[in-house]
């Protein structure tokens, strides 16, 4: 069966994995953790289904296992690990909306930046290790998708695994309405707090926000609905035991197109998946690739690489307005 995503998901998913990255370094140089793991959640995610979608176009083979291994504890890390890092966003955003945890030393930068990897690496991690729990078998490739999780479906796999996007979207949800509340009832406080930083403008709060409020409408209704689609495509299994659940551990099941693409809502749930990880990165970009302290650092960057070839900018003389190169 023709795969009418092909090429075009491939240039998405490798243009997300680069758009991703874009603002990175402005962006650690101010600290900001969480949007940095938001930026480094989705490059990876999409970078992985980059590969899967290219290697496995139009085949149902496993010539890597140990990729695969790989891929899919990418695909479980980051589904929690982009939603935990729109709720370290928030949380941020919070703070600094009720003027209350706002980092004023480099010490309590510290905190917040480990808080925020807790949250962001050591959480996903852990979450990763305790999928091994309800994971019947390696892994499944599914024709044109790649390496996917093979999760059993029995009642523990809700609460180990599917459950967690969920309870990280309320949480950065109630996160947004009391930093939206919090502004609003001290919007002057607000406006004198960002004039004294450096290293956040009202541009760019605005801007956080805009992003942790998207990935909120994306995020929780996509894990309503895979949550549904389990409970109605096949029967919940009762769990019996470790043995059985891990019974025949090492098979690997190769689906060809023709077959999971029979399952509608299993194609509409896929596609939304994994369609959902370049548009992540499209949406940062979207909201800073273009700001003030972006366009600045393209600028930097753009002189540093013509710069061993003899060009520099030339000084804007009093009654001039551009730039010339010389």
């Amino acid at each position: 069966m023709a795969d009418l995503t092909y090429p075009l998901y491939p240039i998405f998913a490798f243009l997300g994995f680069f758009l991703s990255l874009v603002p990175l370094p402005w962006h650690l140089q101010a600290w900001n953790s969480g949007t940095c793991y938001f930026m480094m959640w989705s490059s990876l995610a999409c970078l992985n289904q980059f590969i899967n979608s290219v290697v496995w176009h139009n085949n149902a083979l496993n010539p890597s296992p140990i990729w695969c291994e790989i891929s899919i504890r990418i695909l479980m890390g980051a589904s929690v690990g982009i939603p935990a890092a729109s709720l370290c966003i928030n949380r941020r955003l919070y703070h600094i909306a009720s003027i209350q945890a706002v980092s004023v030393s480099r010490g309590e930068k510290r905190r917040d930046i480990l808080v925020d990897t807790g949250i962001c690496v050591v959480f996903p991690i852990v979450y990763i290790a305790l999928q091994y729990i309800v994971q019947g078998h390696r892994y499944d490739i599914l024709e044109d998708l790649g390496c996917q999780p093979a999760l059993y479906n029995t009642l523990p796999t809700y609460f180990i695994s599917y459950m967690w996007p969920i309870l990280i979207g309320l949480v950065s949800a109630v996160y947004c309405v009391l930093s939206l509340r919090s502004f609003i009832r001290r919007r002057v406080q607000f406006n004198q707090f960002l004039s004294s930083n450096k290293s956040l403008t009202a541009g760019r709060y605005f801007r956080l926000m805009a992003l942790a409020a998207c990935d909120l409408t994306f995020t929780i209704p996509l894990s309503i609905f895979i949550i549904w689609l389990n409970t109605v495509a096949t029967p919940i299994a009762p769990w019996i035991s470790w043995e059985d659940t891990h019974f025949g551990f090492s098979r690997v099941d190769q689906v060809p197109a023709v077959i999971w693409k029979m399952n509608h809502r299993l194609v509409i749930a896929t596609e939304a998946t994994r369609w959902f990880t370049p548009l992540c990165g499209f949406l940062f970009f979207a909201l800073f690739g273009f700001a003030d302290e972006a366009r600045r650092n393209y600028v930097k960057a753009f002189w540093a690489i013509v710069r061993p070839f003899g060009f520099k900018p030339t000084p804007i003389q009093p009654g001039r307005h551009f730039v010339s190169i010389g």
